[in-house]
């Protein structure tokens, strides 16, 4: 084919050409370019003529370096040669089609194999053809699957196995017509005999495949149009496409979505490509390199072949390199392997503003994200957002899920990272520290200022935050984003952004006490408190100490932790002349001081501290300092008292003249009514105990309050109904206790919960 017909057809002139036009701007005779490059002059005028497309690289250098071209101009030279390489492979007469060899160390992948037998063997309609379509990011092995599949059922296919590459993920994807002639070809069609046009050449396609029983792999798909031709019409044929597209468009195919391999199983693949000297290194080691090639066969076999093709190498040494993030994509690499080309194919897909967007999602902080998220990291409006996140997810870049949370695979995000710094803009390195960061941190401020005595609704939102309408959506952002505003928050502690991370800090105060086994609170509340002494101000840091005292106190409790951090906001909230401070300071030690069993001295501390609330006219903690009170008298055995002292609680929660915050009272009550339910238990009085613990959890129910009071309650209770023989009552709660326990993270309770709920007879 001629330099000229290449372009008539491509729309885009082929390297002859293009190579003609730059010998003649040199004003170079034939033999004089040969001279100046040591290419052949015939070789050069197959060159130009088109009947060598895709010279290797090392000539196109040559050429390049003896034309004296631009960067520009040599990076057209070698782009047109190796998408020469690639057509001249599909253009060869041979055109059979044979399958690629197997690899020999395949691994793993039984479910999805039981899947291609479903496939082969499955009925359908008259005229339906059966079709399966393979889906999956780069490095997943889509088409060592597929060939090894192939290679198994080949005996059922008695007409034969064709295997066409489609090229989808280059600049040039074979065109279907152009694969409908090798398939046809293949399928012993004589040249004369196969029409002009794809529409023929389809026809005759699906006509021959009626009458046979012939398997296609169609691998490496870039879009409905290409395939839609190549798909077989009813009849015993079957079609197996592989493709990192979604290809929603295509109707009636079955749908397997091939993800990364389970550690166990990547292990395994690991030890079959290490062979003999998998036996030398330290399983420990294997599998730590399984981890972190996230599951990736490509990754898995670059890794194996790099190891096995150096025996004196050490795994371990290797693992430790590559738990090194800034260099793990970097190690991915072995001969003409290389993972990140794996991932360039399909990021050379997307359109400007998709990689754009590709690139500053890579250090958004947490593991996932949300379209809002996105929008912020990608200074982009949402609408266009959502299309930019389609395609990513289209071609495998991100994961996606029914909750409208998307991801990073590890690996795709360290390329991502590698993306922004060698092309991202001045504008893209500062998306994550001049919008993403005080985003997250200003919504979260405002969703937990929702909670908080006094904020609630903002009266005048921030336009450029999410809305949020109510207690129920500040809570549901809060937690499903609370790995993007944690990660926020640490980025701001490290830039020294200290006002914001403390109003941050501060406003999770009170939603704190609904989350309070969130395993994240020591840290919000670390990270406040040093903001806090960074500010010099010590009445807040003294506040941010006293929080750590109430995590410290949460079960399952450390009281000399509680000790520790109520002492230091003690000393400073004196120092700063916090009066609530020092209050709470008290109200904390009276706590740490009953679980380490000296009773006496926990009311003195929490007497005093409810002295001082009540003076200062703090109703709310005044209430909260009653109920450590109650506890202290408990826990001493003075039942009767703690009873009356919780009764005086909910009475003053009651009285609409004591000026409690609604808020507060709501959530104080349903805790006095359980405690007060466990004081009736242990006086005997057992109707009134389960009357009010029912009470009480029914309230901490209607509030989605859980964690210890809930599952101290609801124990209890089952403990009371057991006694009365209301067996099954009681191994109910007992086994709703044990699941509280369980997610509160009291093993041992949960167990005793569960052993309990057994017994009850």
């Amino acid at each position: 084919m001629r330099p000229e017909e290449v372009a008539a057809i491509t729309g885009h002139p082929g390297f002859g050409e293009v190579l003609r036009r730059h010998r003649r701007e040199a004003r170079l005779t034939l033999e004089q370019l040969a001279e100046a490059s040591g290419v052949s002059a015939r070789t050069l005028s197959d060159m130009e003529r088109g009947r060598s497309r895709g010279p290797q690289q090392r000539t196109v250098t040559a050429l390049a370096d003896a034309l004296v071209v631009g960067d520009d101009a040599r990076a057209e030279l070698l782009g047109l040669a190796r998408e020469g390489r690639l057509r001249d492979h599909w253009t060869r007469p041979s055109g059979m089609c044979e399958l690629p060899r197997v690899i020999a160390d395949f691994t793993g992948r039984s479910a999805e194999l039981v899947w291609i037998g479903e496939l082969v063997y499955a009925e359908s309609a008259p005229g339906v053809g059966v079709i399966g379509l393979i889906t999956g990011s780069a490095g997943l092995g889509k088409t060592t699957f597929a060939v090894r599949a192939a290679h198994t059922v080949r005996a059922s296919f008695p007409d034969g196995v064709l295997f066409l590459d489609l090229l989808g993920m280059s600049s040039h994807p074979v065109p279907a017509d152009d694969a409908l002639r090798s398939v046809l070809r293949a399928l012993g069609v004589a040249d004369p005999q196969i029409p002009d046009g794809a529409e023929s050449r389809a026809s005759l396609y699906r006509s021959i495949l009626r009458e046979r029983r012939v398997l296609v792999v169609l691998d490496n798909a870039a879009s409905e149009e290409q395939v839609r031709p190549l798909l077989p019409a009813g009849g015993t044929s079957r079609a197996l496409i592989t493709t990192r597209r979604l290809l929603a468009g295509l109707e009636g195919v079955r749908r397997l979505v091939l993800g990364p391999m389970p550690v166990p199983e990547a292990t395994r693949l690991l030890t079959g490509i290490l062979g003999e000297r998998a036996a030398t290194d330290d399983e420990a080691d294997l599998t730590r390199l399984s981890e972190l090639c996230g599951g990736l066969p490509l990754a898995l076999r670059i890794i194996g072949n790099r190891l096995a093709s150096r025996p004196g190498w050490d795994a371990g040494e290797l693992a430790a390199r590559l738990a090194d993030e800034e260099r793990r994509l970097d190690q991915f690499t072995a001969g003409d392997l290389r993972i990140a080309n794996a991932f360039g194919m399909s990021y050379e897909q997307l359109a400007d503003q998709a990689r754009s967007l590709f690139r500053r999602l890579a250090d958004v902080p947490g593991p996932d994200f949300d379209a809002a998220l996105a929008a912020v990291a990608g200074a982009m409006p949402v609408k266009e957002v959502w299309d930019a996140l389609d395609d990513l997810v289209d071609l495998g870049l991100l994961q996606d899920s029914t909750a409208g949370r998307y991801r990073f695979h590890d690996l795709v995000r360290l390329f991502a990272r590698e993306r922004l710094r060698e092309e991202g803009t001045a504008a893209d390195r500062a998306a994550r520290a001049e919008l993403v960061v005080p985003w997250l941190l200003r919504t979260a401020t405002m969703a937990g200022r929702w909670f908080e005595p006094g904020y609630g609704r903002p009266e005048r939102p921030d336009p450029e935050l999410p809305v949020l309408a109510s207690v129920e959506d500040a809570d549901r952002w809060l937690r499903m984003n609370v790995d993007n505003w944690l990660g926020a928050l640490r980025i701001a502690a490290g830039d020294g952004r200290h006002a914001l991370v403390l109003d941050c800090a501060e406003s999770m105060h009170w939603f704190s006490d609904r989350w309070a086994h969130g395993p994240h609170w020591r840290e919000v509340f670390t990270l406040g408190s040093e903001a806090a002494a960074a500010l010099g101000d010590p009445a807040q840091q003294a506040t941010q100490l006293n929080y750590l005292a109430w995590v410290h106190w949460v079960p399952p409790s450390d009281p000399h932790a509680v000790m520790r951090y109520a002492a230091e906001a003690l000393e400073l909230a004196t120092a700063g002349g916090a009066a609530a401070q020092i209050a709470w300071s008290h109200q904390y030690s009276a706590a740490a001081l009953r679980m380490l069993g000296r009773p006496d001295e926990a009311i003195a501390s929490a007497e005093g501290a409810a002295e001082t609330f009540r003076s200062m006219g703090d109703i709310d903690a005044y209430v909260q300092s009653l109920a450590s009170i109650g506890g202290s008298l408990r826990a001493e055995g003075r039942h009767a008292e703690a009873l009356e002292t919780f009764r005086t609680g909910l009475a003053v929660m009651a009285d609409e003249e004591s000026r409690m915050t609604p808020t507060v009272m709501t959530q104080c009550r349903p805790l006095a009514l359980i405690r007060v339910g466990q004081c009736l238990g242990e006086l005997g009085r057992s109707a009134e105990a389960i009357a009010t613990l029912t009470e009480g959890i029914a309230l901490l129910d209607a509030l989605r309050l859980s964690g210890f009071w809930l599952a101290e309650g609801l124990e209890t209770l089952a403990a009371l109904l057991a006694a009365e023989g209301r067996a099954a009552e009681s191994r109910d709660r007992y086994a709703r206790a044990a699941r509280v326990f369980e997610e509160a993270g009291d093993a041992e309770a949960s167990r005793r919960c569960r052993l309990l709920g057994t017994t009850a007879v």
